[in-house]
């Protein structure tokens, strides 16, 4: 019932996506020739062919919504922050490849004002009605409609986690029944959540069939009952899963694979060794380093010849850093310090009032201009304008003994801003803390959050307190 449920969420959604296209790629044609906003209202592609296109376009964008996690199953659980963000991720794709097949296929004639506009409404027309959709559940769920009604087995960390999610967030419209466990007492309670008894009442409790899920959460020691449990709720029909006692193992969206019937559970989900995500994110980063490395070839021009005449020395400093896969490439940047001896160069901290720093230096560290020739490295491909900051290698070795899940930041490649950076995880501060927001960004990774880092990076990583 809870799979149809969201296979009926899931095309709703699709339909009323459907709708929006038409109406915004119709509303922006109208807008385009027949408003009288634009000084030239004539058409050089008839509206017939306009219209054609639709039975391309409209499948092909709900192709990208779904790919972007627009119809995932679990719809309850993603915020609403995430949604839009993939909303705009898919609009954007959309846009770009509509505008790129135009001009492989030497289409000059077609208005880029109809389709800007075509893909700017669709994007405010489609976050708004999902607004309304996600508000008219909220007012349901008040009700006490729309519920999904659980029973966990098993009273143990992740049970308690679970409950305070659920607890946080009454708007997925969660209600738990209780708690079965063999260790705790009938009537303990957690949050108002009561322990009914022993996990043998589900043969009482099963056949009532009032339930929607059944949430097993045993504790670590308990897993023996587990094949058990599952082929008893199996038996009642009623909707199962499993929440691990080792969480802090298992990764937030497992990897799985199916080896001839056997499910494997990779450690690590990351979305960037997957082949569309990956060229999707090197398209964005030649494109944007090329457009970078011309915008920003003046201020480059200046300090080359700043640097040049304030202090002797080469002007691009090369230093040896561990990318993608744990290989090493050597990273550019404007000399910022003073000529040094290489083999203590590699082991030295830049500290706060780092004496080795220049004047100019100091500026550009402060400001992050010393980074810009690291836009070659991103056009070379050893480098992304988004990722894991990346170390040297005397470093790489010492927090890799020291950091749990350390190494774990190469499997994508380093990025000249990334999560952390943006969070003002810069220069000497805690290595632990700047690893958290790194494995968040690999294990989260979407275009529309690269996208938001970039943003963010102009009003809070150009310019730290924590850049010395």
């Amino acid at each position: 019932m809870i799979e149809e449920n969201q296979k009926y969420y899931s095309r709703f959604l699709a339909v009323v996506d459907a709708v929006i296209l038409i109406g915004s790629f119709m509303l922006s044609w109208y807008i385009r020739y027949r408003s009288g906003l634009f000084e030239s209202s004539v058409e050089a592609v008839p509206l017939r062919i306009y219209q054609r296109t639709l039975v391309m376009i409209v499948p092909a964008m709900i192709v990208i919504y779904s790919a972007c996690n627009l119809y995932s199953s679990n719809h309850r659980f993603k915020g609403r922050r995430l949604e839009i963000a993939s909303v705009l991720e898919a609009n954007l794709i959309g846009g770009l490849l509509l505008l790129s097949s135009l001009q492989i296929l030497s289409q000059m004639y077609w208005s880029r004002w109809h389709i800007f506009m075509f893909f700017a409404f669709n994007t405010v027309f489609d976050i708004t009605a999902r607004f309304l959709i996600w508000g008219f559940i909220k007012q349901m769920r008040r009700r006490g409609k729309n519920q999904r009604h659980v029973l966990l087995v098993g009273y143990s960390r992740a049970a308690e986690e679970y409950i305070d999610r659920v607890v946080q967030n009454p708007q997925w419209g969660f209600n738990i029944r209780g708690i079965l466990d063999d260790r705790i007492e009938a009537g303990t309670m957690y949050k108002g959540i009561k322990v009914l008894g022993k996990i043998d009442n589900l043969m009482i409790i099963l056949p009532e069939n009032r339930l929607d899920e059944i949430a097993i959460t045993l504790s670590l020691g308990e897993y023996y009952r587990l094949e058990e449990i599952v082929a008893l709720c199996e038996k009642s029909g009623v909707h199962t899963k499993f929440i691990p006692d080792y969480n802090k193992i298992i990764p937030t969206k497992p990897y799985t694979e199916d080896i001839l019937g056997m499910p494997v559970i990779n450690i690590r989900y990351v979305p960037l060794t997957n082949i569309f995500p990956a060229a999707l994110k090197r398209s964005m980063d030649l494109v944007g380093s090329i457009a970078a490395i011309i915008l920003a070839s003046p201020v480059m021009l200046i300090f080359s010849i700043i640097i040049k005449v304030t202090s002797p020395g080469p002007l691009i400093f090369k230093q040896e850093r561990v990318g993608l896969h744990n290989k090493p490439f050597m990273m550019y940047k404007f000399r910022s310090m003073v000529e040094q001896d290489e083999s203590s160069e590699k082991k030295a901290w830049t500290v706060r009032d780092d004496p080795r720093v220049t004047k100019v230096g100091r500026i550009m560290r402060k400001t992050s201009i010393d980074e810009l020739p690291q836009l070659f490295n991103v056009l070379k491909g050893e480098m992304s304008l988004v990722g894991p900051r990346p170390e040297r290698p005397f470093f790489v070795e010492k927090f890799q003994e020291e950091i749990p899940r350390y190494m774990v930041k190469h499997q994508v490649r380093p990025g000249m801003t990334g999560w952390a950076q943006i969070h003002g995880l810069r220069g000497d501060t805690s290595i632990i803390k700047r690893i958290e927001y790194d494995l968040y960004y690999i294990e989260n990774w979407t275009l529309g959050l690269d996208i938001k880092i970039l943003f963010l990076t102009i009003f809070r990583g150009f310019v730290s307190k924590n850049a010395y």
